[in-house]
């Protein structure tokens, strides 16, 4: 199963500050892996949206069936931190839409860095 963790900040500010997947679906074979596919095509797609809309990059680590994201939060101008939390947040309903039709291969939570 896919696990996916999104962090937010907290519950009355809840920027997405980094996202964390895990896991692989074992919807199929590696090849033909739909959930797999889907989940890879959204989370590295949204990081490379990040980069060519923005000119943010996100601090990344990825390897077979891992990818951890963080967000500066430093040093990005306001307008483009809201760009880039569109960007997450379209992220999280294309999870979810997953989620809600391949549920038994992928798992969307929330959590929050400050007590949330």
């Amino acid at each position: 199963m896919i696990q996916v963790q999104v962090k937010r900040k907290s519950a009355d500010n809840p920027s997405i500050v980094s996202f964390r997947v895990t896991g692989h679906a074992m919807y199929d074979e590696p090849g033909k892996d739909i959930v797999c596919s889907a989940v890879s095509a959204v989370t590295v797609g949204t990081v490379n949206a990040i980069e060519a809309l923005t000119g943010v990059e996100p601090a990344a680590e990825s390897r077979s069936g891992y990818l951890h994201v963080r967000i500066p939060e430093q040093g990005v101008a306001p307008q483009t931190g809201e760009r880039i939390q569109l960007l997450l947040e379209g992220m999280v309903v294309m999870l979810r839409s997953i989620e809600e039709s391949y549920g038994s291969y992928i798992n969307v939570q929330t959590s929050y860095t400050e007590g949330g």
